[in-house]
Formats: C-alpha cells, structure tokens, sequence
C-alpha cells in the first residue's frame, strides 16, 4: 500500500553528535533529512526523533536541529527506538501506522527500529539516500535486512511523490520545490 500524509509518521533516529560526521556521505545524508523534515512539516505529517545516549555521543546535529526547534527528542538507549517506554507512547498517542525512516545508523538503530515496527504490524518505509552507516558495507547490509524484515526501502524524491500522490495537490510546489 502506497503511504499517505494522514497516516503517514517521520521518525528520525541519532542523527547526532560526531558519530553523525563519521557517517559514509554525511552531507547528502543531512541534505535529504532536512528536506524531509521541511516536506512533512508542509504536508502536517508527525515527526518523532531520537538521540541516542545523549549525555555520551552529543545532541542531534544543528543542520538538522534547526529543524526541529520547538520539539524535543526522545532520549534512549536501546539500539531499537521501540524497547524505550517513551516512544512507544508517543508513536501510538499519534495512531499512524505508516512509518518514514531516516537516520543513523542503518545497520544497528534504523534497521533494529524498522524490524520492531514491522513485528508491531506498522508499514514501514525506509529512506535509503536519508539513512547512512559509517561505511556503504554496512549501510547495504543493514538495507537487505529491513528488507527481509519486512520493511520497504524508498527514496527521499520517490516517497515525497508518494504522499502527494498527483501534481494536483495543494502543496505539490512547495514540496517540490524542495528538491534540488
């Protein structure tokens, strides 16, 4: 099923700290997360987002924070966002069941995350040119096996085209207009 705004969630996981400069392609990385942050603020889709052990590896990034102003992140520190009591309660206080992915890192949080969500019975879509690992290896890898779990990979442009489903859509310039 294609996904669709009024039930459609971001959920932006550790991008943060100097991990988040490790990451293999870190501009373009950043690039499409910001893109997406902006396109599911336009189109009033949720966005949940995560750090991961703040205190140790840093708060989430200002290119990205920025974005963000005026929410705060959910801290954790397991490698799944769905073993954290607080953000299984914010992801079914929002009752959406499809899930946009993004963030850091593929192989370890994003994949563990989207293999939760699928065993939770959420669609799940992970964008793969707005998730990164610190090598391409891994980022692959990590591909492959949200695939096997059930998850679908996607990409910024495609899933933005997606949910606007049509060149008729109320916002379709100004999502468009996002990318470059």
């Amino acid at each position: 099923m294609m996904f669709v705004p009024q039930d459609s969630i971001l959920l932006m996981i550790d991008v943060q700290g100097k991990l988040a400069g490790l990451m293999h392609q870190k501009q373009a990385l950043f690039k499409n997360i910001q893109v997406l942050i902006r396109a599911a603020r336009c189109l009033e889709i949720p966005i949940l987002w995560t750090e991961q052990a703040p205190a140790k590896l840093g708060a989430t990034v200002p290119e990205i924070a920025s974005w963000l102003a005026g929410e705060a992140p959910i801290p954790k520190t397991s490698f799944s966002c769905c073993a954290e009591e607080s953000f299984r309660r914010a992801l079914t206080s929002i009752k959406r069941q499809q899930c946009i992915l993004t963030g850091i890192e593929t192989h370890v949080c994003v994949y563990q995350t989207a293999a939760d969500l699928a065993c939770m019975g959420y669609e799940v879509q992970v964008v793969a040119d707005a998730v990164s690992s610190r090598t391409l290896e891994n980022k692959e890898i990590g591909l492959e096996r949200i695939q096997a779990a059930g998850g679908r990979i996607t990409s910024t442009e495609m899933i933005l085209f997606e949910l606007l489903k049509t060149a008729e859509h109320k916002k379709f310039k100004e999502v468009a207009g996002l990318i470059q």
